[in-house]
Protein backbone atom coordinates (compact mmCIF):
# COMPACT_ATOMS: atom_id res chain seq x y z
CA UNK A 1 0.00 0.00 0.00
CA UNK A 2 1.53 2.94 -0.74
CA UNK A 3 2.43 5.62 1.99
CA UNK A 4 -0.76 8.46 0.51
CA UNK A 5 -2.80 5.48 0.95
CA UNK A 6 -2.07 4.06 3.87
CA UNK A 7 -2.13 7.85 5.15
CA UNK A 8 -5.98 8.38 3.78
CA UNK A 9 -7.03 5.16 5.00
CA UNK A 10 -5.70 6.07 8.81
CA UNK A 11 -7.48 9.10 8.48
CA UNK A 12 -10.51 7.56 7.25
CA UNK A 13 -10.01 5.39 10.32
CA UNK A 14 -9.60 8.76 12.94
CA UNK A 15 -12.92 9.97 11.55
CA UNK A 16 -14.46 6.82 12.48
CA UNK A 17 -13.31 6.24 15.65
CA UNK A 18 -14.73 9.70 16.72
CA UNK A 19 -17.62 9.23 15.86
CA UNK A 20 -17.83 5.76 17.13
CA UNK A 21 -16.95 6.79 20.19
CA UNK A 22 -19.46 9.53 20.69
CA UNK A 23 -22.55 7.97 19.27
CA UNK A 24 -21.62 4.53 18.95
CA UNK A 25 -20.39 1.67 15.76
CA UNK A 26 -24.22 1.55 14.49
CA UNK A 27 -24.89 4.96 13.53
CA UNK A 28 -22.39 6.98 11.61
CA UNK A 29 -23.29 6.87 7.85
CA UNK A 30 -20.36 6.41 5.95
CA UNK A 31 -20.87 10.17 3.69
CA UNK A 32 -20.47 11.49 7.57
CA UNK A 33 -17.33 9.48 8.81
CA UNK A 34 -15.73 10.51 4.79
CA UNK A 35 -16.80 14.51 5.39
CA UNK A 36 -15.02 14.21 9.08
CA UNK A 37 -12.33 12.93 7.20
CA UNK A 38 -12.37 15.80 4.61
CA UNK A 39 -12.78 12.96 2.07
CA UNK A 40 -15.63 12.51 -0.38
CA UNK A 41 -17.54 9.45 -0.18
CA UNK A 42 -16.38 7.86 -3.10
CA UNK A 43 -13.13 6.73 -2.51
CA UNK A 44 -14.80 4.67 0.60
CA UNK A 45 -14.09 1.79 -1.20
CA UNK A 46 -10.99 2.16 -2.33
CA UNK A 47 -9.96 1.58 1.46
CA UNK A 48 -12.77 -0.52 3.18
CA UNK A 49 -14.74 -3.49 1.73
CA UNK A 50 -18.07 -2.29 3.99
CA UNK A 51 -19.16 0.06 6.79
CA UNK A 52 -18.89 -2.72 9.77
CA UNK A 53 -15.59 -2.96 8.38
CA UNK A 54 -14.31 0.22 8.81
CA UNK A 55 -16.38 0.52 12.16
CA UNK A 56 -15.00 -2.93 13.03
CA UNK A 57 -11.18 -1.33 12.40
CA UNK A 58 -11.75 1.59 14.43
CA UNK A 59 -13.19 0.02 17.08
CA UNK A 60 -10.73 -2.74 17.12
CA UNK A 61 -8.12 -0.13 17.43
CA UNK A 62 -9.43 2.32 20.25
CA UNK A 63 -9.94 -0.80 22.32
CA UNK A 64 -5.85 -1.34 21.47
CA UNK A 65 -5.45 1.68 22.54
CA UNK A 66 -6.99 1.71 26.12
CA UNK A 67 -5.21 -1.47 26.45
CA UNK A 68 -1.78 -0.13 25.70
CA UNK A 69 -2.57 3.13 28.39
CA UNK A 70 -3.50 0.04 30.96
CA UNK A 71 -0.15 -1.40 30.05
CA UNK A 72 2.03 1.70 30.77
CA UNK A 73 0.92 1.71 34.08
CA UNK A 74 3.83 0.92 36.79
CA UNK A 75 4.05 -2.64 36.47
CA UNK A 76 5.23 -2.76 40.15
CA UNK A 77 1.60 -2.36 41.14
CA UNK A 78 -0.69 -4.95 42.29
CA UNK A 79 -3.62 -6.00 41.02
CA UNK A 80 -6.08 -4.32 43.56
CA UNK A 81 -3.85 -0.65 43.21
CA UNK A 82 -3.81 -1.26 39.27
CA UNK A 83 -7.69 -1.70 39.43
CA UNK A 84 -8.03 1.57 42.12
CA UNK A 85 -6.12 3.23 39.89
CA UNK A 86 -7.99 2.39 36.70
CA UNK A 87 -11.35 2.90 38.26
CA UNK A 88 -9.73 6.58 39.57
CA UNK A 89 -9.62 7.76 35.89
CA UNK A 90 -12.35 6.21 34.47
CA UNK A 91 -15.07 6.90 37.08
CA UNK A 92 -13.92 10.50 36.95
CA UNK A 93 -15.86 13.74 35.74
CA UNK A 94 -13.04 14.88 33.01
CA UNK A 95 -13.60 11.01 31.94
CA UNK A 96 -17.42 11.40 31.79
CA UNK A 97 -17.31 14.91 29.90
CA UNK A 98 -14.16 14.41 27.65
CA UNK A 99 -15.07 14.35 23.63
CA UNK A 100 -12.07 12.77 22.71
CA UNK A 101 -10.25 10.02 24.09
CA UNK A 102 -13.12 8.52 25.56
CA UNK A 103 -13.77 4.42 25.59
CA UNK A 104 -15.52 3.54 22.98
CA UNK A 105 -17.58 0.59 24.95
CA UNK A 106 -20.18 2.55 26.73
CA UNK A 107 -21.49 3.49 23.58
CA UNK A 108 -21.04 0.64 21.66
CA UNK A 109 -22.54 -2.48 24.34
CA UNK A 110 -26.29 -1.85 23.63
CA UNK A 111 -25.64 -2.30 19.84
CA UNK A 112 -22.91 -4.82 19.59
CA UNK A 113 -25.40 -7.44 19.92
CA UNK A 114 -27.05 -7.14 16.57
CA UNK A 115 -23.84 -5.75 14.56
CA UNK A 116 -21.36 -8.56 13.08
CA UNK A 117 -19.97 -11.23 15.52
CA UNK A 118 -16.74 -9.47 14.90
CA UNK A 119 -17.67 -6.94 17.11
CA UNK A 120 -18.93 -9.36 20.17
CA UNK A 121 -15.65 -11.13 19.45
CA UNK A 122 -13.22 -7.67 19.73
CA UNK A 123 -15.28 -6.83 22.58
CA UNK A 124 -14.56 -9.98 24.48
CA UNK A 125 -10.97 -10.03 23.52
CA UNK A 126 -10.55 -6.72 25.03
CA UNK A 127 -12.33 -7.51 28.06
CA UNK A 128 -10.20 -10.91 28.80
CA UNK A 129 -6.82 -8.81 28.33
CA UNK A 130 -7.93 -5.93 30.46
CA UNK A 131 -8.98 -8.39 33.46
CA UNK A 132 -5.85 -10.21 32.59
CA UNK A 133 -3.55 -6.78 32.82
CA UNK A 134 -5.45 -6.21 36.17
CA UNK A 135 -5.21 -9.03 37.92
CA UNK A 136 -2.35 -11.70 39.07
CA UNK A 137 -4.43 -14.75 39.78
CA UNK A 138 -7.16 -15.98 37.94
CA UNK A 139 -9.36 -15.84 41.59
CA UNK A 140 -7.96 -12.14 40.68
CA UNK A 141 -9.15 -11.91 37.49
CA UNK A 142 -13.01 -13.00 38.10
CA UNK A 143 -12.70 -9.55 41.15
CA UNK A 144 -11.38 -7.82 37.55
CA UNK A 145 -14.53 -8.85 35.56
CA UNK A 146 -16.80 -7.56 37.93
CA UNK A 147 -14.82 -4.22 38.19
CA UNK A 148 -14.70 -3.79 34.71
CA UNK A 149 -18.83 -4.99 34.54
CA UNK A 150 -19.55 -1.88 37.30
CA UNK A 151 -17.09 0.69 35.40
CA UNK A 152 -18.04 0.57 32.53
CA UNK A 153 -21.78 0.12 33.89
CA UNK A 154 -21.48 3.50 36.09
CA UNK A 155 -20.05 5.32 33.12
CA UNK A 156 -22.42 4.80 30.68
CA UNK A 157 -25.27 5.75 33.72
CA UNK A 158 -23.33 8.98 34.51
CA UNK A 159 -23.02 9.40 30.59
CA UNK A 160 -26.60 9.28 29.59
CA UNK A 161 -27.67 11.44 33.23
CA UNK A 162 -25.15 14.26 31.87
CA UNK A 163 -22.82 16.97 34.14
CA UNK A 164 -25.00 16.79 37.33
CA UNK A 165 -25.16 15.96 41.58
CA UNK A 166 -26.57 12.27 40.70
CA UNK A 167 -24.21 11.46 37.99
CA UNK A 168 -21.06 12.78 40.52
CA UNK A 169 -22.72 10.56 43.09
CA UNK A 170 -22.81 7.90 40.87
CA UNK A 171 -19.22 8.07 39.82
CA UNK A 172 -18.28 8.17 43.26
CA UNK A 173 -20.14 5.40 44.39
CA UNK A 174 -19.11 3.27 41.59
CA UNK A 175 -15.53 3.81 42.03
CA UNK A 176 -15.92 2.99 45.62
CA UNK A 177 -17.14 -0.30 45.46
CA UNK A 178 -14.30 -0.99 43.34
CA UNK A 179 -12.18 -3.93 45.08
Amino acid sequence: MSERKTETRQRILEAASGLLVERGPADPAVAEVMAAAGLTVGGFYAHFASKDALMLEAFRQLLARRRDRLAAVDAGLNGVERRALLAAFYLSRKHRDALDERCPVPSSIGEIERLPEGFRQALAEHVQLLAAQMSETPEEADIALADLALMVGGLALARALGPGELSDRLLRSAKSAIK
